[in-house]
């Protein structure tokens, strides 16, 4: 690992999510001096990775972060396969419809559908969300031994409502239960008044590369059956387009140690 990529991926990683902070904040959350994070600060604004407000001379994620971000959507298949069944799959539900991949302990909305009602909604791509905290997040995580070992391993997780699944052994009776049916759900564990539910994405190597999911207000929860069966439909047919030859995906995705370059292929359930 090169040290240097490292700690400048680190100062953009606590920026995330809009926040604004002080050289010795950033230093003090990186647990680094801060005559080492003022270096890569310096590179970083020379790119417009980060600038800095002239009023309170804090740092914030800058301009080019969005350009590099528009590119790896514009490239993402999953988000050009995703389209058109996240389209029908809102007009046939009457929900919005988020995409999301894994992000270190998080998951990011790559995809959104509004809501067919014609209200103002809005735009939800780049939001970020803790993964155990939210059913996109559950989704993946039950396919992803990897990311699932690091959060269960990890103790008390981080609370974001009064309803947000803390503990780690709770968390994975409720993963062992995605494993079987493919669907995950939340009620209110991010956003009070909100629920989610959502679908595991497969590709042609047998591993969680997303979720498909629907958002839901309180007062439209639980879901009605023939909903589940849209979206399972949806993230069944998704995944057969990215040449899954199973959904769910059989078992747990291979670690990263046992991969090599290539994930192993499971056989066809």
């Amino acid at each position: 690992m090169i040290q240097s990529v490292d700690r400048a991926l680190r100062i953009l990683t606590v920026l995330q999510g809009g926040h604004r902070l002080s050289l010795g904040e950033i230093a003090q959350r990186l647990d680094l001096p801060p005559s080492t994070v003022h270096g890569i600060v310096r590179t970083l604004l020379v790119h417009r990775m980060i600038v800095q407000e002239h009023d309170s001379g804090q740092y914030r994620l800058g301009p080019a972060v969005l350009t590099l971000g528009n590119v790896y959507l514009d490239t993402l298949e999953l988000r050009s396969r995703v389209a058109p069944w996240a389209e029908d799959l809102a007009r046939r539900t009457g929900f919005a419809v988020r995409t999301a991949v894994a992000m270190a302990e998080d998951v990011v909305v790559v995809h959104h559908e509004p809501r067919p009602d014609g209200s103002r909604q809005m735009p939800e791509v780049g939001i970020v969300i803790p993964a155990h905290a939210s059913a996109l997040g559950k989704a993946i995580l039950a396919f992803d031994e990897e990311a699932a070992e690091g959060l269960l391993d990890g103790g008390i997780l981080r609370s974001m409502t009064g309803e947000t699944v803390t503990d780690a052994r709770a968390l994975g009776k409720q993963l062992d239960q995605v494993r079987l049916t493919g669907i995950a759900e939340e009620v209110e564990e991010a956003v009070l008044g909100e629920c989610g539910l959502a679908a595991v994405l497969s590709d042609r190597l047998g591993g969680a590369v997303g979720a498909m999911g629907l958002v839901a207000p309180t007062s439209d929860w639980p879901v009605a059956a023939g909903v589940v069966a849209s979206l399972r439909t949806a993230a069944r047919s998704v995944s057969r387009e990215l040449g899954a030859t199973s959904w769910p995906p059989v078992g747990h995705a291979p670690r990263a140690s046992e991969m090599g370059t290539r994930r192993r292929r499971p056989r066809p359930a």
